[in-house]
């Protein structure tokens, strides 16, 4: 019987937990992460640097990659020793999941956002110039798009990968016209003037949570949009009468959601238990600073790490959902008001009797009385057991004989 109840217990377990599993799993994922290849037939080439180490002659590129959706964007290479693949998906992913863990990216990636934001292509070479002639640098001809990707791509090496531009050969294969000027933007870009961008670039369009669950009669959430775009679409999958509300259940149309808004599933009472969910659609790009990591990476061929220079806008989907159960029902009070009685009461007379006023009982005449019923229980328990007893004794004493 034992065996049998421990059965039975695992058995309710594994179904509560199966039933778990799947509720869940009904649930989308809050963001959708951006996917991609590297798209090799549109790099756009600086000249060849020289930083030291293994790497005296590797080309400096801004590497074309090419989103599921068709949307071109434009990377630096954040791990200079692993090559790239070119067949190889990767997906975008928060800097703390950068898969190195013994690499400098992860102490400099503010500086990394840094070099990013203020070097090219977000700054064009023409302004750059405007910007190292402002600070008294020696140029020889101005900063040109080759330069500009060359001393980009190499600050941010700098602090990705540990390495130095040589000061001497920066440009093994020259022209070496334009050595001092990819010298004194590597040296902005890594100099003082770089204090950091800590901030991670907020997702293109990120619902968080992306599960929430409640009771019937109320509001699950709250869901907060995260955007760098405009929402352009909201989708539902839900119950009839169940809506996307905001805190006070005023109804939420796709272009009153923006960044920032708290989005609720109005669960009016008497719903039947349940989930539903809710999708938006945006048009935003990959921020500059988003980091792309190979899908696999560790597990088959590495493929470089890769981080967003420049990207197109493009269409982009998050969803998110919730379930909700019945609200518990409150028993109906055992309390009856008694109506106040509209009954006078009789005046209280003063007695003069010598006649000794009746005593209170003492509480051994109380237990006296209940004697029998605590007794009587206990004496058939006695006569039961030693009935038993006998029982035993007797089946024993018939096998004996």
């Amino acid at each position: 019987m034992a065996s049998r109840l421990k059965y039975a217990r695992a058995g309710a377990a594994v179904a509560g937990a199966s039933v778990a599993l799947m509720m869940t799993a009904a649930i989308p994922a809050g963001a959708e992460s951006a996917t991609g290849k590297v798209d090799p037939e549109n790099y756009v080439h600086g000249h060849h640097v020289n930083v030291g180490g293994e790497n005296t002659d590797i080309n400096a590129s801004l590497i074309s990659f090419k989103l599921t959706d068709g949307t071109e964007l434009q990377m630096y290479c954040v791990e200079i020793e692993t090559p790239i693949d070119n067949k190889h998906q990767m997906t975008e992913r928060p800097w703390d999941q950068y898969p190195n863990e013994d690499s400098p990216f992860h102490e400099n990636r503010d500086k990394i956002n840094w070099v990013l934001h203020n070097g090219f292509p977000v700054v064009d070479a023409e302004q750059l110039t405007e910007v190292l002639t402002e600070q008294g640098a020696t140029l020889k001809n101005g900063i040109d798009e080759k330069e500009a990707i060359s001393a980009t791509q190499a600050a941010v090496w700098h602090f990705s990968d540990g390495t130095d531009l040589d000061r001497d050969t920066p440009l093994p294969k020259g022209p070496f016209d334009s050595k001092a000027d990819v010298l004194a933007l590597y040296d902005y870009l890594t100099g003082d003037a770089n204090v950091g961008i800590g901030d991670q670039p907020t997702p293109a369009l990120q619902v968080a949570p992306n599960d929430l669950s409640g009771v019937a009669g109320s509001r699950v959430g709250p869901f907060t949009v995260n955007t760098t775009g405009d929402i352009e679409k909201l989708t539902t999958n839900l119950p009839e009468g169940v809506k996307v509300t905001d805190v006070d259940g005023v109804e939420f149309t796709a272009e009153k959601i923006k960044n920032g808004a708290q989005l609720y599933l109005d669960v009016p009472a008497g719903t039947a238990p349940g989930d539903g969910t809710f999708e938006l659609t945006a048009t935003a790009g990959v921020d500059t600073g988003r980091l792309f990591v190979g899908e696999q990476y560790g597990k088959t061929k590495k493929t470089q790490s890769l981080i967003v220079a420049t990207s197109e806008k493009s269409e982009i989907v998050a969803a998110a959902g919730g379930k909700w159960t019945e609200a518990p029902t409150t028993p109906p009070s055992s309390t009856t008001e008694v109506p106040p009685s509209t009954t006078e009461a009789a005046p209280t007379t003063e007695t003069t009797s010598d006649t000794p006023a009746p005593q209170p009982k003492n509480a051994s005449d109380d237990l006296a009385e209940t004697g029998a019923s605590i007794f009587a229980p206990i004496m058939i328990g006695v006569v039961l057991v030693g009935a038993g007893i006998g029982a035993l004794l007797f089946q024993r004493h018939r096998k004996r004989a």
